[in-house]
């Protein structure tokens, strides 16, 4: 169990409890900071040429450790030696802030579920549609039955499956059913230069202002209906035409 928001997020509890709950054997590897944005980057702090870790305390009584590198990184190594036997879930979430659209290709939280499919794991990514620069308390708990639901399907799910659940930030008994979506062309937040200068460029974070298109995830949770997309990773598309292809010898 991962997640892009750091080991100290209360989603990553919430999480660890319910799969805990749902009888999974957890364990929790989070990244020791912040590390929204670092789609499927497996870098890493290393010292000495080892990958920096610190045991934390249990969260839902599974073992915890804090580790100074990107999500994905630390589902590499956690399937390739460092946890045994290595982990057949890979839960990543949970996410302040939903991961919708195309743009979830940049998002830390679904790039380590990705990296799980990729390595022949099956992996969740959790999201809660948390408003940008919203100061409300969040309600991680209107998560929990929508994970509970979907671990079955996940575990038996093939090899390499990838999955992204976006919940609605309202309780549960407000959310309407859950329905299978696809991406939105565009996410929910855009980045903008506010300033350029000598000194660098300031972002900002804002909401995107095109309307989502029909049935896509975007739109289906703005509706207050929960959505699950099933995601792959690369693949290849139609080549384009060589210069020269054809010409005679």
């Amino acid at each position: 169990m991962t997640n892009d928001d750091g080991i100290e997020s209360p989603g990553l509890a919430v999480l660890a409890d319910v799969a805990a709950g749902a009888g999974l054997d957890v364990v929790v590897a989070a990244p020791d900071r912040q590390y929204s944005g670092a789609s499927a980057s497996v870098t890493a702090v290393q010292e000495q040429g080892r990958t920096v870790t610190e045991e934390r305390p249990p969260l839902a009584e599974a073992p915890a450790h804090a580790v100074r590198a990107a999500p994905a990184h630390i589902v590499v190594v956690a399937l390739h030696g460092w946890l045994d036997p290595p982990p057949e879930l890979v839960l990543s979430g949970i996410n302040r802030g939903a991961n919708v659209g195309r743009a979830v290709l940049h998002s830390g939280t679904v790039g380590a579920a990705l990296t799980a499919g990729l390595q022949g794991a099956r992996g969740l990514a959790v999201s809660l549609d948390v408003p940008l620069g919203s100061t409300e308390p969040e309600d991680w708990d209107a998560v929990r039955g929508h994970v509970e639901q979907l671990l079955p399907l996940l575990r038996d799910s093939a090899a390499g499956s990838t999955f992204s659940l976006n919940v609605p930030d309202r309780p549960a008994g407000e959310h309407r059913e859950l329905r299978s979506a696809p991406l939105d062309p565009e996410g929910s937040v855009r980045t903008l230069v506010e300033e350029s200068g000598v000194d660098g460029v300031l972002l900002r974070e804002v909401g995107t202002d095109r309307p989502p298109e029909p049935d896509t995830d975007r739109a289906l949770l703005a509706e207050g209906h929960p959505t699950l997309t099933a995601l792959g990773g690369l693949c290849e598309v139609a080549p384009p035409v060589l210069p020269g292809a054809g010409a005679a010898r």
